[in-house]
């Protein structure tokens, strides 16, 4: 926090590991969220339940004196809550630093897969498989600086590696269209229908839409039961396959950096350490010359 009290995490994360990220010879693109559909409202509000659980246990914990600062720190990253102020900080500083940012109309998700379908970026990254619901044609889950992830609730870590995962590949190894695998996930279960149909994995999934080629027939034919569809079908499928997304209305490149803006934002709102902040800027300026100079993604290339 700053002296005021406010958050800067956000700000940290994004200024110093997005120099991290373009030194790697990848240029991002950060998509944010926009109004979210409907059908969502009830994942959204397991979410909210989840945070707040989290902040009454922050404020108990902090109460006992016996309690470890590692399990401090568990409910208050639990506890954080995005603001409104917080994403247009981000997005402020972002533009700041040269980076392409968008505004999704809706799902974050949704948009950058079509940017991806569109040809715009070389994969969508996410650790959410939707995005091949949505139809990302490549899919690049863990994407960490580290090589390392925290296990939840635990003081551990675990090695990870990239996984890139490409639509036509899996769709033809399936044996299956795209509409097929929205039908299998929306059995399984996704944002709009948590806990899909109860009873059915993965793998039986995969058996009966393979079997019957979508769920309406499934259901036609007795292989589940019409009693256990709590949802509007054609919905959630059209959501994935028709989600609202629009082409982003601004080139996806790098921009020259305004230094000052930058150091408006982080030292002189946020009490950054100035140079820190103007060494992260030259680091900055550095690796966008060299990322502009490279071919395209030559960074995310090599790593597969």
């Amino acid at each position: 926090m700053d002296r005021q009290g406010r958050i800067t995490s956000h700000l940290n994360g994004l200024f110093y590991r997005t120099i991290s990220i373009l030194e790697e010879g990848i240029i991002p693109i950060y998509v944010f969220d926009g109004k979210p559909p409907e059908q969502k409202a009830q994942e959204l509000e397991r979410r909210r339940k989840i945070k707040e659980e989290a902040e009454k246990k922050l404020e108990q914990a902090k109460a006992e004196s016996a309690v470890e600062k590692e399990e401090l720190r568990k409910y208050a990253q639990m506890a954080i809550r995005l603001t409104d102020e917080m994403v247009k900080e981000s997005k402020e500083l972002l533009k700041a630093m040269g980076i392409p940012v968008v505004q999704a109309p809706s799902e974050g998700e949704a948009e950058a897969a079509y940017i991806n379908s569109l040809g715009l970026s070389w994969a969508a990254a996410s650790q959410d498989y939707d995005s091949l619901l949505f139809g990302a044609k490549r899919l690049v889950r863990n994407l960490t600086l580290t090589g390392k992830r925290k296990l939840p609730g635990k003081d551990t870590y675990v090695e990870i590696k990239p996984e890139l995962i490409e639509l036509d590949t899996l769709l033809k190894k399936l044996g299956i269209t795209r509409e097929q695998l929205v039908d299998i996930g929306i059995i399984v279960g996704t944002d709009y229908n948590p806990g899909g149909i109860k009873g059915y994995g993965a793998k039986t999934a995969y058996r009966i839409i393979k079997k019957y080629g979508n769920l309406e027939k499934a259901i036609e034919k007795g292989e589940i039961p019409k009693s256990k569809i709590t949802f509007n079908i054609e919905e959630i499928r059209n959501l994935f396959l028709k989600p609202n997304v629009e082409e982003p209305k601004e080139k996806l490149e790098l921009e020259d950096c305004d230094r000052e803006k930058i150091i408006e934002i982080l030292v002189k709102n946020h009490d950054f350490n100035e140079e820190r902040v103007r060494n992260g800027i030259e680091r900055l300026s550095k690796a966008k010359r060299e990322a502009k100079g490279a071919s395209r993604q030559t960074g995310l290339d090599q790593w597969f």
